[in-house]
């Protein structure tokens, strides 16, 4: 189909582009902001959204690249998938958001598709928003009145729906590194290579000197309106000593990730049921808990 018509504006910079959205706030105007557009194309197509301006951010350089801040890997809105799973910074400090881009659509897709896109379309079937939960990842956001920082927990608000207000544009996400002792992995389930995630599963896993797991984090793609930490198995998993299972049947690991779908509100749609999201929820975090302790 043919997007109805909208006005194109390609903002010089940041600050532009905040003066923009600002304006057509105050004007009551409908303004999308577009980054990579693999998701909001198609959402234009179909006339899903009747945008009366399309913003184009695909010019500024300032919201491209990785830079290795210190305590944190700082990823900018407009750094591509592809440059994302590819960086060095990204795989040697934060290498769970390699491994979970990676497994982003397909190699088209994830040339033009952005990671601030995809954390800003806040889709909870997207990979990437359950990694920035599991992580504790910070959003870096600017408007005409400053910038502001929006922990993961906070950012995502809704199906679809991010904590952006009116008027602001996503600089760029702060990936905290974990250090040394941690592993990790995602796990995903999905029907093709190009599918959105049935299920999908991002851990980190720490041991401590005697094996045992001190700390994990878990989040869940696609269980809820909005990615979810599986908080119950994450305290569940505390203390437990990787071993095989007892003579009575007993694996305190497969007990606690069998308590990955606890508080989840998982969706029913053409490709799952409910019950049968859960079952891969229990499922996946097993098999991402154990690859992630190797």
């Amino acid at each position: 189909m043919i997007p109805a018509p909208f006005d194109y504006i390609r903002p010089a910079s940041v600050e532009d582009a905040c003066r923009v959205l600002a304006d057509a706030e105050t004007a009551g105007d409908e303004v999308k902001v577009l980054a990579g557009g693999q998701s909001l194309l198609p959402l234009l197509r179909l006339r899903l959204a009747y945008p009366s301006a399309l913003v184009d951010l695909g010019r500024l350089p300032e919201l491209r690249g990785v830079a290795d801040r210190g305590d944190h890997v700082h990823i900018g809105a407009l750094t591509t998938h592809d440059e994302v799973m590819r960086s060095g910074v990204v795989r040697e400090h934060v290498p769970l958001v390699a491994l979970a881009t990676a497994t982003v659509a397909d190699p088209a897709v994830r040339h033009r598709g952005t990671f601030g896109g995809s954390m800003a379309h806040a889709d909870p079937a997207g990979d990437l928003p359950a990694v920035a939960l599991a992580l504790d990842c910070v959003f870096v956001v600017r408007s005409s009145d400053g910038e502001r920082e929006i922990p993961a927990a906070e950012f995502f608000v809704d199906y679809l729906e991010p904590a952006l207000e009116p008027g602001e544009v996503l600089l760029g996400v702060r990936v905290p590194k974990l250090g040394s002792g941690w592993g990790f992995h995602y796990e995903k389930f999905h029907r093709t290579a190009q599918a959105w995630a049935t299920v999908g599963v991002a851990a980190a896993v720490r041991r401590g000197d005697g094996g045992a797991i001190e700390e994990a984090r878990i989040g869940l793609t696609n269980m809820g309106p909005t990615p979810v930490r599986a908080r119950v198995t994450e305290a569940a998993l505390r203390g437990v000593a990787p071993s095989p299972a007892g003579s009575n049947g007993s694996d305190p690991l497969r007990d606690a990730c069998a308590q990955a779908d606890a508080g989840t509100s998982p969706p029913a749609d053409l490709h799952a049921r409910p019950d049968y999201r859960r079952h891969l929820a229990r499922v996946l975090t097993r098999r991402a808990v154990g690859a992630a302790l190797g």
